[in-house]
């Protein structure tokens, strides 16, 4: 386990559907170690079941199973908490868990085997000091390569290579040397489709959730759409949010 002195570690919110048989490969639980990771395993009911209800019926199984998802991360030498939530809402349910645990980012799984190439790709307006700082975290000072990825619309009114060059310069801050990071831009006619396209040069993408709240963003969004079609596991890296209470 790691030393929990650690305390400024970024948490990830590891989504699983719980009592389908979702699992993690391994690869992916030793990439995610260095940060602490919140592993929720929901299960979306019909409408007509009450929570309570499933609750009852299948707490102990689902508990069962997301504790073994968890233990993968512990056992790659990462810190990791298990929930569990039946839900008749997936997205405000875990919009609602990674605001209570104060989750930098949100992991849409794909397929991985080792990551050694990962592509953050920079789109509008992002929290881009969260994005470096989860990126710098994961990767420490191993031997991962980082492609920064600046994507517009033809004709957008967006300073791509300013925010590419702001994204390498707080990657640059926090650690990362020079020679593992490339940077590039493009103005294409659909910046999603172009990241999807590019998906299967990589290991895992890193993006940022812009202006929108998290699950809007996701969920018929451009990031559900690079979940959907990329080759590679997807981390949305969450604006700041000022306050959670209330």
């Amino acid at each position: 386990m790691r030393d929990k002195q650690d305390a400024a570690a970024p948490t990830v919110l590891v989504p699983v559907k719980v009592l389908e048989g979702q699992a993690l490969p391994e690869t992916l639980a030793t990439f995610l170690a260095p940060a602490d990771v919140v592993v929720l395993g929901y299960h979306v009911l019909p409408e007509q079941t009450p929570a309570e209800q499933a609750s009852l019926q299948f707490e102990e199984r689902a508990q069962s199973a997301v504790e073994n998802v968890a233990r993968a991360f512990r056992e790659a030498g990462g810190e990791a908490e298990a929930r569990v939530a039946f839900t008749h809402d997936r997205d405000q349910t875990v919009e609602r868990v990674a605001t209570e645990v104060g989750a930098t980012a949100v992991l849409l799984p794909n397929p991985v085997g080792e990551v050694d190439d990962l592509l953050v790709a920079v789109r509008g307006a992002i929290d881009a000091d969260r994005l470096a700082a989860l990126v710098a975290t994961l990767i420490g000072a191993g031997t991962q390569r980082v492609t920064v990825l600046g994507v517009t619309s033809e004709g957008a009114d967006v300073d791509a290579e300013a925010a590419v060059a702001d994204v390498r310069e707080r990657l640059r801050t926090r650690g990362v040397s020079a020679d593992r990071i490339a940077t590039e831009t493009a103005a294409v006619e659909r910046p999603v489709a172009d990241i999807v396209a590019r998906s299967g040069e990589f290991d895992a993408i890193v993006m940022g959730e812009s202006e929108e709240t998290l699950w809007s963003f996701l969920v018929g969004e451009e990031t559900e759409r690079v979940a959907e079609g990329a080759i590679a596991p997807v981390l949305v890296v969450r604006r700041s949010r000022e306050s959670t209470s209330g």
